[in-house]
Parts: structure tokens; C-alpha cells; sequence
């Protein structure tokens, strides 16, 4: 292996989200006393972990990654709360199946923390949830927050997703609080919450999610913000943002034909000599990097 490809694989902006979540996990177990059990966390990174190594070996990818299942592992244990083991697992099990199951055009159909999540409250309502109120509203945890996310996706390359969406949202929960004649208190008070902030700097941004194009990404965030505000506010629902995303996902492969762009691809997987001569590598059409690892590499 060559110096620049040992380089690339330094800068691969999974290794700084992995950092942050884990952090903003230790955090809210040891400061905030988050509800959630030791138990739950080890079932959901060992599941999690073990079912993206056996789908590597069924897909006879060329080699096994754990950081994308360590990504989608950490976000499950940072937002979703279950009354059983078994459905941290399901969930755990869901995601990472989604990543190479589910999949169009070489991409990812669904964030798969989100289409863990979405699927388990469809599926287990009353058993899972989501508690966006266990962050509370500190300003400084947000700008935290606000600060590592911002890390992460400008690195990721998709901080245009998160800016549109963010400046969509914002504008609906003031325009909203000024036609209802509303203190501006209670749009600010709806934004105090770190669960948004973990939504918009970690789980819309996923660069294997998200439209191919700028105008594309751009677009695409202000859509799940609209939905977002519909599912709040009109069907009166709680977990808009989830909801929204899910649903929106569909909309991304018609954006990619509409507002073509190049494919996104995680510095690993800018080709390295020893990965483009393994056996059984497939390159993904349209990948301008040269093309990523059969299904679920990202």
C-alpha cells in the first residue's frame, strides 16, 4: 500500500463521525443519564457489527468495514429507546439488511438508522420510541452539537443539504409562529432540541443517501422540511423529521435523473491499487471515483 492511499484512509470522514457520536454518546450516558442500559448499547453495536460481516461475506465483498455499521449503530443508540433487547437487535439487524437490500441505482434507497427506526414504530408501536426531550435544551450542548455536526458533513461534502434543510425548517417554524401571532419564544424553544440537531448534521447528510447534485441536495432538504412541518403540525404526529425523511427518500433517484450529478464516494474507496485488483469487485456505474464496492459499501 502506497503513502497516499495510507493518507486518504486517514482523512475518511467516517472515522471523525464515528468519533463524534461516540462522544455525544458517552456524554449523554455519563452527564445527561440518558435511559438507556449498557445492555442495549452492546446488543446494538455487536448486531449491528455482525450482521454487516455476514452480508459482506454473502455479497463476497473484498474486504469487511465495520465503520459504516458502527456509524448507523451509534445514531440507533443515540435516538431509539426500546422495552426489550430483542427489538434493539431487530433494529440493529434492519439497518444494516436495508444498506444491501434496499438499494437503487448503486445507492442506498434509505438512511438506514432512519429506515431502522421508521420501521420498528410501524411495526412495534407502544414497544419503541424516540425521546428527543432526553438532550434538553442547553444552548451550549447545541452549539456543540452544531460545531462537531458542522465537522462532519463539510467533510462528508454535505453540508449543502444540511444548510438548505436547516434554513427551510427554521423559516416554517417562525413564518408559522408569526401567522398565528405566537412569541417568538416558541419557534426558539422547538429549535432547542438536540435531537433536530442530530437529525440534520448526521442523518439527512448521508452522502449515500442524498441526491447526486447540489440544487439536487438542495432541494431534497427543503422537501424533507416541508414534510417535516405537514407531519407535525397537519397530522398532528410526533417524529416528523423521521417520518419525512423516510418518505422522502423515494423522491431521491427522481432528483438524480433530473439534476444529474457525480456519485459520492468515500475516500476509501477512491481507488486503491490493492482494492481495484481484489476479487469479485464490481464498480458501481456512474461513480466518478471510479466505483464503490458492490452492494453496501458505504
Amino acid at each position: 500500500m502506497n503513502q497516499a492511499t495510507q493518507q486518504r484512509r486517514l482523512w475518511d470522514p467516517r472515522s471523525y463521525q464515528i468519533a463524534a457520536l461516540a462522544a455525544l454518546l458517552l456524554y449523554g450516558l455519563l452527564w445527561l443519564r440518558f435511559d438507556l442500559k449498557l445492555a442495549a448499547v452492546g446488543t446494538i453495536l455487536s448486531v449491528a457489527l455482525l450482521t454487516q460481516y455476514v452480508f459482506t461475506r454473502l455479497c463476497r465483498l473484498p474486504r469487511f468495514d465495520p465503520r459504516s455499521a458502527l456509524i448507523s449503530a451509534l445514531s440507533l443508540c443515540l435516538l431509539l429507546r426500546s422495552d426489550a433487547l430483542w427489538l434493539a437487535a431487530v433494529a440493529a439487524m434492519a439497518a444494516m439488511a436495508s444498506k444491501f437490500a434496499l438499494r437503487w441505482n448503486g445507492k442506498h434507497l434509505f438512511n438506514p438508522t432512519n429506515f431502522a427506526i421508521v420501521a420498528l414504530l410501524l411495526c412495534a408501536d407502544g414497544h419503541v420510541w424516540v425521546s428527543p426531550g432526553q438532550w434538553g435544551s442547553g444552548a451550549f450542548f447545541g452549539f456543540l452539537m452544531a460545531c462537531v455536526g458542522g465537522l462532519v458533513v463539510t467533510r462528508a461534502a454535505r453540508a449543502d443539504v444540511t444548510l438548505a434543510f436547516l434554513a427551510a425548517y427554521v423559516s416554517l417554524l417562525f413564518g408559522r409562529s408569526l401567522w398565528l401571532g405566537e412569541p417568538m419564544s416558541i419557534p426558539i424553544h422547538r429549535l432547542q432540541n438536540g435531537a433536530l440537531l442530530l437529525f440534520a448534521f448526521f442523518m439527512i447528510s448521508d452522502p449515500k443517501t442524498t441526491p447526486d447534485s447540489r440544487p439536487g441536495r438542495m432541494l431534497f432538504g427543503a422537501l424533507v422540511a416541508l414534510g417535516a412541518a405537514f407531519v407535525q403540525f397537519k397530522l398532528f404526529r410526533t417524529n416528523g423529521l423521521l417520518w419525512s425523511l423516510a418518505a422522502c427518500s423515494f423522491f431521491v433517484p427522481a432528483l438524480d435523473w433530473l439534476l444529474p450529478g457525480k456519485r459520492y464516494a468515500w475516500r476509501r474507496e477512491s481507488i486503491s491499487i490493492e482494492t481495484s485488483k481484489a476479487p469479485n469487485y464490481e464498480p458501481i456505474p456512474g461513480n466518478s471515483a471510479g466505483g464503490a464496492v458492490r452492494a453496501g459499501a458505504g
